[in-house]
């Protein structure tokens, strides 16, 4: 399927955000915790407004408490993703889309629900199967932009007894070890891991039906990707999803768990 026709991924305005923060003087944000963001923000289910997610109390609660967690496992400082809300706070402020009530409302939300998202990114009992594996192949080394390195890190994980990837699990870097590390824990990773995925798909599927109403009301004809079977275009939001999946983490890593190495990350038992 087309990507260009079906619109399935959202081309964020991360670059212009950035560089609109510099001429400001605002502080520096890391591009992949801005797009990410920007990304979470519209599949989530956010308004444009230019281009750019409008905030409000309800979106900016959605993102930091409820979906950020599910996806990122930061490779550096947590506190980048909240520092890109403020960026588009502060954006949405010079548009004059905020009064100076909502405004102090949104950067005080921001602040604390930032801290939030730092305490959740460290629960054990959150984390998803392509978060949790990445904390373990950069705390081994594992040139991760490597798809070969990647698999053969796993092919040898894959060989040590359940107990001892359970104990590694425990002490996986960036996680609060809690002692429930099980198979009762694998579980529920299992399902917070399929569950994360599919509200992505979701998200996407929204977005495409979104854009094809604008063609649909521009006189413009369906794309013939969509002439056929449905399925067809579950398939494509699915692979989306999984692709997005490892952006966010390591790239390949959500497909190699799914596809090659689904004993390593079950989610259904």
């Amino acid at each position: 399927m087309d990507d260009e026709d079906l619109h399935l991924l959202p081309r964020t305005r991360a670059a212009d955000l950035l560089e609109w923060a510099a001429e400001e003087g605002l502080e520096a944000v890391p591009e992949p915790a801005v797009r990410t963001v920007l990304t979470l923000l519209e599949l989530g289910g956010a308004r444009l407004h230019d281009g750019f997610p409008e905030l409000s109390s309800p979106v900016l609660e959605h993102l930091l408490y409820e979906q950020l967690h599910l996806y990122v496992q930061p490779d550096g400082d947590a506190r980048a993703y909240p520092a890109a809300v403020r960026l588009l706070i502060e954006r949405q402020r010079a548009a004059r889309r905020l009064n100076a009530k909502r405004l102090e409302k949104l950067r005080a939300e921001a602040d604390w629900q930032g801290e939030v998202l730092a305490s959740l990114l460290r629960r054990a009992d959150l984390v998803t199967w392509p978060r949790l594996y990445t904390a373990l192949l950069r705390a081994d080394g594992v040139p991760t932009g490597e798809p070969e390195q990647v698999r053969a890190w796993l092919e040898a994980f894959r060989e040590l007894p359940e107990e001892e990837r359970f104990a590694a699990f425990e002490q996986a870097p960036g996680l609060d070890g809690d002692g429930g590390w099980g198979p009762g824990r694998a579980l529920l990773v299992g399902v917070s891991t399929d569950g994360a995925r599919r509200l992505l798909e979701q998200g996407l599927m929204r977005r495409s039906y979104r854009n094809l109403a604008e063609l649909n009301a521009r006189g413009l004809p369906m794309p013939a990707e969509l002439a056929g079977e449905f399925e067809e275009f579950e398939e494509a939001v699915a692979q989306a999803a999984i692709d997005l999946c490892g952006e966010w983490t390591v790239p390949g890593l959500s497909r190699l768990l799914l596809e090659e190495f689904p004993d390593l990350a079950p989610e259904t038992y």
